[in-house]
């Protein structure tokens, strides 16, 4: 799910609305804001502080869409509710995420699962106001790419936090696959992509550090594409995008000999409620300011039989 751009998210009534049209008052004493604002109508890039704002939210979805990974491995969904409930299937183990842990409810103890949608991803620059003051359009666009890329990767941390916790009982087949210290290959994804299908249910996506990527193009198999259309396969860009119908997805956030193949259909949930957001940020105390980048949701593992999970897979070439 991309999140929305300016224009087409004030066109309905919406927390993300209220929240801009409060920032819009705040903004033109806030020292970036306001540099922000005076640069870019001299640019000719607009004529207002809505046009500012709208700018920098859109500088910032663009910056941080490519490092949202984490909404491709689950189950997104929006909602405007402070919490949602579940029916957990009686065979079935889920896991709550909060800061700090996840709690464990079994299926034959718990009938429902109540997600709270009470997560905050976040990240921020700050500056001092001698820094601001003197700050080019270059500069400051720069500056505001760097924290939408850094809200990517901080909201997909947190959904990787949430499949690390599963116990590892609790995966399917009962424990995560051993790797044997060697590289990711065509058989280690055939085990796999096995031990979902054993659970009844049907692996769309693989998960992994670019490491194990790197592996798999490697292997023989792939770089004459014997087993893979060559649409599926592309060695000049260094791209596997699809194989035994799971899309790939690599990223170094996912420990380096680890990797995940995932029913997202019914595995997990991410309840979105606020998605990327521009808000102002500062300290007057220690004289910095800046902006922040925030996205607020809930996760949960419905079904944590639908994750499979190889672990001690050589972390070299």
């Amino acid at each position: 799910m991309k999140p929305k751009l300016f224009e087409s998210l004030m066109q309905k009534e919406s927390e993300h609305k209220q929240l801009y049209e409060k920032l819009k008052e705040k903004a033109a004493s806030h020292p970036f804001f306001k540099r922000y604002y005076e640069v870019g109508v001299k640019e000719g890039l607009f004529s207002d502080m809505v046009g500012a704002i709208g700018r920098m939210h859109d500088t910032l979805v663009e910056a941080a869409y490519p490092e949202l990974i984490g909404r491709n491995i689950i189950n997104v969904r929006a909602t405007t509710e402070p919490l949602e409930r579940f029916p957990l299937d009686e065979k079935a183990v889920a896991y709550l995420y909060a800061e700090g842990g996840a709690a464990r409810l079994s299926g034959k103890k718990h009938s429902t699962v109540d997600i709270q949608t009470n997560i905050l991803a976040e990240s921020s620059e700050e500056w001092t106001r001698e820094f601001v003051e003197d700050a080019t359009w270059n500069v400051m666009d720069n500056m505001v790419e760097k924290v939408g890329r850094a809200l990517g990767e901080a909201e997909t941390q947190k959904i990787l936090d949430l499949y690390g916790s599963i116990a590892n009982a609790d995966l399917a087949g009962g424990a995560p696959i051993n790797g044997g210290g060697v590289a990711l290959s065509w058989s280690g994804l055939l085990k796999l992509h096995n031990a979902v299908r054993n659970e009844n249910w049907r692996p769309d996506v693989l998960v992994l550090h670019e490491t194990q990527l790197h592996q798999l193009l490697n292997d023989d198999k792939f770089i004459h594409a014997q087993y893979l259309p060559s649409g599926e396969t592309d060695i000049e860009r260094g791209v596997v995008t699809s194989v035994l119908g799971m899309k790939v997805l690599a990223s170094t956030l996912v420990p380096n000999g680890t990797a995940y193949a995932i029913d997202t259909r019914v595995a997990a949930v991410m309840l979105l409620r606020r998605d990327v957001t521009v808000e102002d940020w500062e300290d007057p105390k220690t004289g910095k300011y800046g902006v922040r980048a925030t996205t607020r949701f809930g996760l949960g593992v419905l079904r944590s039989k639908a994750i499979a999970k190889m672990t001690n897979i050589s972390t070299s070439l």
